[in-house]
């Protein structure tokens, strides 16, 4: 299947994303982790990305559209996909419609102020990039990561950051939504992970 996961920053997204894939047995691909990963080698490409991301701005168009569309090349993705972080906008879900079909269209949805708490209190492994979250998900050693990484908060994870962030993806959201409108399913990501994973279950049943 060919999933997307729409929803604002701290949403879930990637939770959600682990769980489809462990359930449907297809790749989870953030634009945001190959982001990061690409801002760590050093490339004129990476240090682009990072000024983006260390400035609390969006990738450009081009350039995440070229990054995603080498990704879904690979022959994992031949079985379907978990598409998190795009696309943005609707020149991007174009672009995409023209790259791949689509199965189903989560929306997951929270509060401006669950985004914000939840974002505040992500932090993430230096060395392997795992995320924690104080709240949600601590680590077992305060500042240390499982494989003895330092943790540290993020630039876009600071609130001034995600603010803005939010006030960007209210803007397209509603465009987005109309676009996918025959495919989305809406799910309440205020609620428990367990109840949240019950409710992406009967969605992939009806769908079936």
């Amino acid at each position: 299947m060919r999933i997307i996961l729409l929803g604002k920053q701290g949403s879930g997204k990637g939770t959600c994303a682990e769980f489809l894939c462990e359930k449907l047995k297809v790749p989870h691909i953030s634009t945001g982790e190959r982001f990061r990963e690409l801002s760590q080698e050093g490339s004129e490409l990476g240090n682009k990305i990072k000024n983006l991301i260390d400035a609390g701005n969006l990738v450009p168009d081009d350039v995440t559209i070229n990054v995603l569309k080498d990704r879904l090349s690979k022959d994992d993705c031949k079985k379907g996909f978990i598409l998190d972080g795009f696309p943005r906008n609707l020149d991007q879900a174009h672009v995409l419609e023209e790259v791949t079909d689509l199965d189903l269209v989560f929306v997951l949805n929270i509060s401006d102020e669950t985004a914000v708490k939840r974002l505040t209190s992500r932090r993430q492994c230096r060395g392997c990039l795992k995320i924690y979250n104080l709240i949600t998900n601590p680590p077992k050693e305060d500042g240390k990561c499982s494989c003895g990484g330092e943790l540290y908060q993020r630039e876009d994870d600071k609130e001034e950051f995600i603010k803005k962030r939010l006030e960007i993806y209210k803007q397209e959201e509603e465009d987005l939504i109309e676009f996918y409108h025959a495919i989305i399913r809406t799910v309440d990501a205020e609620k428990p992970s367990s109840e949240i994973f019950k409710t992406l279950e009967r969605f992939l049943s009806e769908f079936k």
